[in-house]
């Protein structure tokens, strides 16, 4: 029997605001499209956070027992610079600077994304289109809005019209925005007095002669807008509504919302059931931004070769790290934090380790059952990974004692521990085994630096104001009998007998 027929999973809907209990359209399977990147250069760690945020989800679903269809695209045409209706398409600029062909550097930037993301143990999703492949179907799903009367042609450009679209249904239930607003905010951009409204997008633009990537079509020689690949082949490999679709807080306006509305337009649907947006990632409490320096790329940590860190960081510690903010909170990355995580992370492993050299007893002093209850609440609670990290701490603290000979386990207790530990690190949390550190310390030594570890995840939550999960953090550590003091200099703690 799937464990899925016994969780009450839940996850924040961006399109309602509110946590929703998760029922997929079939039962037993999930429909799930995450956009990808714009492979024109060396993926960054916002990016990856991202993925490794949805890896989360997608393991977790395959770990209830949910058949999950994971679709993420590849976006190898139709980006421009500025995200809008104008500039050049990233991928065709890049290729004049280095003197190739585009498809060069598509190839190039491709194969260092998933590169990238094998070091970080993520799992290949079910599908992986691209923009270039499904020209065809992008013609026709144009075709079709067009006879619709929700789109126009001018001149070789083909927009959709948003305020007709937004006569019947509405035009920024996404992302919050209010029509009228984005009529008194916007100007006629240069070039684009073709449309009717500014703001109409483009689903087909016309080439002009200096364009590179460029294909014919029934409106003449031109490549497709940049929204509507991701409706094309979402629904294309997922139909036209299916469960969940992710991606990173940044694409929620207008990428999306035009999704939303393509989407609708061709097949009469709202396409999606749970939007899902991942948030940013800062570096020392800023911006990361190649011009200012404060910026790692993901090798960088790898080797240590950055002006911001101490020492290079193996990817599961970097993962590890990741994945001890809530995806909808901001993370920041700094020497510090990392150095912090990866302390936490050798804990965790090291405890692996000792669990297995446990004898059984015949009673147990640990309710075991009860506690992966609790594992399995965090996960269910928004896929809140820092509260089932503080659970799986708290099961470090009860090994420990274990080792030191004040706590038994009985043979049931010791190897449904030893099943949920392995199924939440490393089929869950997707984490990897490392080289295990050789430094032993003692027991009190270990406990306590396991509490700093825990207080330190509590306090970038609540700078986050994430206090659903500080508060959670706080109670974990009550209930292993450490009281929390909280001042202007800092957090202290107690350890009470």
């Amino acid at each position: 029997m799937p464990l899925y027929e016994h969780q009450n999973l839940k996850i924040y809907n961006s399109l309602s605001g509110e946590k929703e209990s998760f029922q997929p359209l079939t039962e037993g399977y999930v429909g799930m499209y995450v956009c990808g990147p714009t492979v024109y250069s060396k993926v960054h760690l916002g990016n990856c956070r991202t993925f490794i945020s949805f890896d989360l989800v997608f393991r977790y679903l395959k770990h209830l027992g949910y058949k999950v269809r994971y679709v993420r695209n590849i976006t190898d045409a139709g980006h421009l610079e500025n995200d809008g209706e104008e500039g050049e398409d990233r991928i065709a600029k890049k290729a004049k600077l280095m003197e190739i062909e585009p498809m060069e550097v598509v190839q190039k930037y491709s194969v260092d994304f998933h590169q990238i993301l094998e070091k970080f143990n993520n799992l290949p999703p079910s599908i992986e289109p691209t923009a270039t492949g499904h020209i065809i179907e992008q013609i026709e799903t144009i075709k079709t809005i067009l006879d619709k009367g929700l789109a126009y042609e001018v001149d070789g450009n083909v927009y959709f019209d948003v305020m007709k679209y937004h006569e019947s249904q509405h035009y920024g239930k996404l992302s919050g925005r209010k029509i009228e607003d984005l009529i008194s905010n916007t100007r006629a951009l240069t070039g684009q007095s073709d449309k009717k409204n500014p703001q109409d997008f483009a689903l087909w633009k016309k080439a002009e002669p200096q364009h590179i990537m460029r294909w014919p079509s029934p409106w003449g020689v031109g490549f497709p807008g940049w929204h509507l690949e991701c409706t094309v082949m979402s629904s294309k490999y997922l139909g036209d509504q299916f469960d969940i679709h992710g991606g990173g807080m940044d694409l929620k306006f207008p990428h999306h919302e035009c999704e939303i509305a393509q989407g609708h337009a061709s097949s009469g649907k709202d396409p999606v059931n749970y939007w899902m947006h991942a948030n940013m990632l800062t570096l020392n409490g800023k911006k990361m931004a190649k011009s200012t320096g404060n910026n790692i790329l993901p090798n960088e940590l790898f080797t240590g070769e950055n002006e911001n860190l101490s020492k290079s960081y193996t990817a599961p510690v970097v993962r590890f790290f990741m994945l001890q903010a809530n995806y909808r909170s901001i993370l920041d990355f700094s020497d510090e934090a990392l150095a912090a995580a990866e302390k936490g992370f050798y804990k965790l492993m090291e405890s692996l380790t000792t669990l297995q050299t446990l004898k059984a007893s015949k009673t147990s002093d640990f309710e075991v059952s009860a506690w992966r209850d609790k594992c399995y609440e965090a996960m269910n609670d928004d896929f809140n990974s820092p509260v089932l990290i503080a659970h799986l701490f708290e099961a470090v603290k009860q090994i420990n004692l274990a080792k030191a000979g004040k706590l038994i386990l009985d043979q049931n207790s010791l190897d449904l521990l030893r099943t949920t530990l392995k199924d939440f690190i490393f089929e869950v949390l997707g984490l990897e085994d490392a080289e295990k550190n050789s430094n032993a310390k003692d027991t009190s030594d270990d406990f306590e630096e396991l509490i700093q570890f825990l207080i330190d995840m509590r306090n970038h939550a609540r700078l986050n104001k994430d206090f659903d999960t500080s508060d959670k953090i706080r109670d974990k550590l009550l209930e292993m009998k450490v009281e929390l003091k909280d001042t202007k200099e800092g957090t202290t703690f107690q350890i009470n007998a």
